[in-house]
C-alpha cells in the first residue's frame, strides 16, 4: 500500500515582487473559498467545522460495510488537491494564483483503495490514535516550514528569485502533511507514514 504523493512544480524564478510581496492579501478570496467547504453556516455546534473533507461517511462506511464510497473518494481529493494549490501559492512554491479547478503543476495522488477492499476495515478506529506523534513532529516541521518562507519570502522580493534552499523544507512540510490526513483522516492507506520531510 502506498501512500499520498503530492507532487508540486516549484517556480523558482522569476518571479513576480509585486504579487510576492501582498501574497497574504491576494490570498485570502481562496482562503475564503476553500474555508466555505470547512464552515457549517448558522450553526452554534462546534463540531460542526471539519477540515473540509467528508470524513464521517468514509469512517463509517469502511467500519460497517469495508468499503470506501468513490463519490466520497472523489470530493476528498477535489479538496484536498485545492488545499495543495492553495498552500503551494501562500508558501511562495508558486506565482499562480490557486485555480479552483485542477492545475496540472500540482497534484495530489491518492493510492489505489479498490473501493475499500485493499484496507483495514477496524483501522479506521485507531489510526487517529496513532497518528499522535505524528500530529507533534507535523506541528515543528510546520513552524519550521513558516521560518523558512518568511526568510525566502524577503530573499525573493528582494531578488525576485525564490532560494532554492527552500525548496525541500516548504515543501516536504505540505507532503508530510498530506501524508498524515490520508491516514488519519481521509483514510485513504493503511501504511504509517514516515517522519521524514
Amino acid at each position: 500500500m502506498a501512500q499520498i504523493t503530492t507532487t508540486i512544480q516549484v517556480q523558482t524564478g522569476p518571479r513576480d515582487r509585486s504579487t510576492t510581496l501582498l501574497r497574504g492579501i491576494l490570498v485570502f478570496p481562496v482562503l475564503v473559498f476553500l474555508g466555505a467547504f470547512a464552515t457549517n453556516f448558522g450553526s452554534d455546534n462546534n463540531l460542526s467545522y471539519s477540515a473540509g473533507m467528508v470524513l464521517a461517511p468514509a469512517f463509517l462506511a469502511l467500519l460497517v460495510r469495508g468499503k470506501y464510497p468513490s463519490y466520497v473518494l472523489t470530493f476528498n481529493h477535489a479538496v484536498m488537491e485545492l488545499n495543495a494549490r492553495v498552500g503551494a501559492y501562500l508558501f511562495l512554491l508558486t506565482d499562480d494564483y490557486p485555480s479552483i479547478e485542477a492545475n496540472p503543476k500540482i497534484a495530489v495522488e491518492f493510492p489505489d483503495v479498490a473501493g475499500g477492499k485493499a484496507l483495514n476495515q477496524f483501522a479506521p478506529l485507531f489510526k487517529w490514535f496513532l497518528a499522535i506523534p505524528l500530529y507533534i513532529v507535523g506541528a515543528i516541521y510546520f513552524i519550521y516550514a513558516l521560518i523558512v518562507t518568511f526568510v525566502a519570502w524577503l530573499s525573493t522580493i528582494a531578488s525576485g528569485i525564490y532560494p532554492e534552499w527552500a525548496i525541500h523544507p516548504v515543501l516536504g512540510t505540505i507532503q508530510y502533511w498530506n501524508r498524515v490526513y490520508g491516514y488519519a483522516f481521509v483514510l485513504v492507506t493503511d501504511e504509517y507514514p514516515s517522519f521524514s520531510l
